[in-house]
């Protein structure tokens, strides 16, 4: 795998305009971003929903057809791609979720959604909701959590992608992780 330093200048070149950058750009991302989307998607028994592949493939065709992309370095395409995933499930979620109000899902706790290696069903509109909420009153933690759990960052690479210290993505995570919990009904995170 090529460093952090050839990804962001590959970045740049994408964002230069260079459209060889994008084939230069997958082989980099791809994988990645494969497995944290399999990872989020792990036992959901809707079959309308998107598959990882499928998942990773529009936010791809999202952000690599966008006008002008300016991603800073790697961290900050995978924040990018982090939102673009969340709001692509957001949608399907909510597409199938009008079909049938209830559709099958399972209420799981926010600690089992976020750390459970044998995640269950969870449902993304009931989360999207919760972080719209946490947004209004804390930008920076809505958008930790996005990072985190939506886009797979660990500490360190969000740390990176919102240019704040680790410490402070550490502590905002829990407390985010703790809002949530109490917004969720999830009394276990508490």
């Amino acid at each position: 795998m090529a460093s952090d330093r050839s990804a962001t200048q590959i970045l740049s070149d994408l964002g230069g305009g260079d459209p060889a950058a994008a084939d230069e750009l997958l082989p980099l991302v791809y994988d990645e971003l494969r497995r944290v989307a399999a990872s989020r998607m792990r036992g959901r028994k809707s079959v309308h929903m998107l598959q990882p592949t499928a998942l990773v493939n529009e936010a791809l065709m999202h952000l690599l057809g966008s006008e002008n992309p300016s991603w800073q370095n790697r961290a900050h395409f995978m924040a990018v791609a982090a939102t673009a995933m969340r709001q692509i499930l957001t949608k399907h979620a909510k597409k199938d979720g009008a079909a049938k109000r209830g559709g099958g899902w399972q209420r799981v706790t926010l600690s089992l959604a976020i750390t459970s290696k044998d995640r269950h069903d969870w449902d993304i509109e009931v989360l999207n909701e919760a972080l719209e909420k946490l947004a209004i009153l804390s930008p920076r933690q809505c958008r930790i959590v996005e990072l985190r759990f939506f886009g797979g960052l660990t500490i360190r690479e969000t740390a990176i992608a919102l240019d704040v210290g680790t410490t402070t993505v550490a502590d905002e995570w829990t407390a985010a992780r703790t809002w949530l919990a109490v917004q969720l009904g999830d009394h276990d995170a508490t």
